[in-house]
Order: structure tokens, then sequence, then C-alpha cells
């Protein structure tokens, strides 16, 4: 059965990093959330302003869609800072498995503030941190440590999807 998996976490923790990492190496679809915020919701990030709750309904029932609708497996990046969000997602997806990166509010602020071309500023970080539900203790959740090398993020993440061996 083709796997979803969600890697989620605060703003700076590489998400986008592992998850394109995992892509590669499970040959699986990439779906980079932050690729389908609604324009004025990125123009609110872009002017420092937080988004709200509302801002962010359609852009995960979007993200839930395009979990449902991929036919094989597919890896999303998403924040889903809060449990609501990560069950909108798992309504969508009911299989959904989850990566949690988790990382430090000073590693974080200092990874956003070294990214030039991105529309998220380092103001924000903070409010990442102060939304963050932790998902530990959710079902089919692994946390992962940030500050590992990506290549030991991935592997980790590896070896918790692949099928345990059948002793029969």
């Amino acid at each position: 059965m083709p796997f979803k998996l969600l890697v989620m976490g605060v703003s700076g923790c590489g998400k986008s990093t592992v998850a394109a990492g995992l892509a590669r190496a499970l040959g699986a679809a990439l779906i980079e959330g932050d690729d389908h915020h609604l324009p004025q919701s990125q123009d609110k990030m872009r002017r420092g302003i937080a988004l709200t709750d509302a801002d962010r309904e359609p852009w995960l029932d979007q993200l839930g869609g395009l979990l449902a609708d991929a036919q094989g497996g597919v890896v999303l990046t998403c924040s889903a800072l809060k449990r609501r969000y990560r069950d909108r997602l798992r309504a969508a997806e009911p299989a959904l498995q989850i990566v949690f990166i988790e990382i430090s509010p000073e590693e974080a602020r200092a990874r956003v503030a070294a990214r030039a071309s991105h529309f998220f500023p380092a103001s924000l970080v903070a409010n990442q941190f102060d939304a963050l539900e932790s998902p530990l203790g959710e079902p089919g959740v692994l946390p992962v440590d940030a500050t590992r090398t990506i290549e030991a993020q991935c592997d980790a993440v590896l070896r918790w999807l692949a099928p345990a061996p059948s002793h029969s």
C-alpha cells in the first residue's frame, strides 16, 4: 500500500530539505505545502503578520485533497502546528504517518534569518512556537532531531517506515 507521509515542524526546522530527501529515496511525489498558500496568506507572512486559523483552513483542505488524491507514495511538507490541523489532514488521509522535526527556538530563528529567498520572516518564528502543539503521543508520529544531519534524519525515517520482518 502506498504510504502518505507528513513532514512537520516550525519554520526553519528543515521540513523541505528532509521531505525532498525522503521523496527521492522512496520514489515518492513531493508536495511542498508552502507552494499552496493562498496569495493573500503569502502576502500577510511577507509583511510579518501571522496567519489565523481561518487563513489556514482552505490551505489545509487543499493539502488534504492533494494527499487523498495522490495515487502512489507522497511526502507532504506542512507546519501542521496544531492538533486540529493534523486531524484535518488525517480526516482526508486516515493512514497519514507524521515525521515531527524538533528544533529549538534559537536554532529555528537563526536558520530562518539566514534564508534570503523565502517569504516567511524570522520575526514570526516565536509565533510558531507559541502555536505549536507537540504531536508526540499521537499515533503514527516519529520525532526527529533537526540538529542531526539530513542523511541521519532521512535514515531514521526510512528505518521507521520499513516493514517489520515477518517471523513466520
